[in-house]
């Protein structure tokens, strides 16, 4: 099969071990971001098996209705950047494992990173130490902090254990399922979602943006954070209400803020708010991107491809487009 992989910034998926999966099939691999219609159906022309790293390019119908060979598109995570509906009326099948099974270390690990280095304000004391100046303020220790997870998953449940290593309170709030294995899990959890808020030194966002979540961090949630809070955000942008963080932030409450996803991806805006305010530790959608990891995700990946090209699809999140797919030349 023609497969191209795109978005491949560091060109670093050629050098994974799982990328020998691939061996016989026409390979193109893309190290640039394009987000021109135009461009993309010439890229993609020939396209039978397409390969995506999370969300970085859009694929919508008016790029699908150009794309006749296109058979199917392998990725590992959820897929709000596809258009579903579209790739039905086209018989292209979407295969996403959406991590199923298997924790997130990496996410959670820099989760943990941003916590420290927001807390410490490392990133700060580094650029003043490089300007010449010396201790420049004073950190925060974490332990015997509360910790507030909104949302228990994969990521959650290990950023949950890293606390405990570091002596700290961890509070959970999370949709009625999620408490339920926390507290199966040893955790408390916090009787609403106002008061979670409020008492908690660190919240911590851990959910999928899907219709339900998107905007559920509010204003009012934020202002109800102490003003030496933190609030982390390693997993999309859109979980908060659209300019709330930063005028939550101007404002003081929360503190601080360490955030690993944003609304434009890519930021290139250097004046955007949260590169500019001092008191925000930013880093540019970093958490899954260890080799590690990525060779996790490029296994389920490519062995997608694998199993459709064998005629025996797996992971199929449109399976009303499945006999289509599956009967094209």
């Amino acid at each position: 099969m023609k497969v191209t992989i795109l978005d491949d910034w560091f060109d670093t998926i050629r050098g994974l071990p799982s990328f020998a999966r691939l061996a016989g099939h026409d390979v193109t691999v893309w190290t640039d971001h394009v987000e021109d219609v135009d461009r993309l159906a010439e890229r993609l022309c020939d396209t039978e098996a397409l390969v995506l790293i999370r969300e970085r390019t859009a694929i919508r119908a008016p790029l699908l209705d150009r794309l006749p060979k296109l058979r199917l598109i392998s990725q590992r995570s959820v897929y709000p950047h596809i258009d579903i509906e579209a790739c039905n009326r086209h018989g292209i099948l979407v295969s996403s494992s959406q991590h199923e099974g298997t924790p997130c270390y990496a996410a959670a690990e820099l989760t943990w990173g941003l916590m420290l280095a927001a807390v410490r304000q490392i990133p700060q004391q580094m650029a003043a130490l490089k300007a010449g100046l010396w201790q420049i303020g004073v950190g925060t220790t974490l332990r015997g902090k509360t910790l507030g997870l909104y949302g228990y998953g994969r990521i959650a449940k290990a950023v949950a254990e890293y606390a405990r290593a570091f002596g700290m309170k961890v509070l959970v709030w999370a949709r009625e399922a999620s408490r339920e294995r926390a507290v199966a899990d040893g955790l408390a959890c916090a009787s609403d979602k106002e008061g979670f808020f409020a008492a908690c030194d660190i919240v911590s966002l851990h959910m999928r943006l899907v219709p339900a979540t998107r905007g559920i961090v509010t204003a009012a949630d934020l202002a109800r954070m102490k003003p030496g809070a933190l609030l982390v955000n390693t997993s999309r942008a859109g979980l908060i209400e659209p300019g709330a963080l930063v005028a939550a932030l101007r404002a003081g409450r929360p503190g601080m803020a360490a955030i690993d996803v944003f609304d434009v991806e890519p930021l290139r805006d250097t004046a955007a708010p949260l590169l500019t305010l001092p008191n925000v530790v930013c880093t540019p959608h970093i958490g899954y991107v260890t080799r590690e990891e990525l060779e996790i995700h490029f296994i389920d990946i490519f062995d997608q491809i694998l199993a459709y090209a064998a005629g025996t699809p797996i992971n199929v999140v449109n399976p009303a487009a499945a006999a289509a797919a599956l009967d094209r030349p």
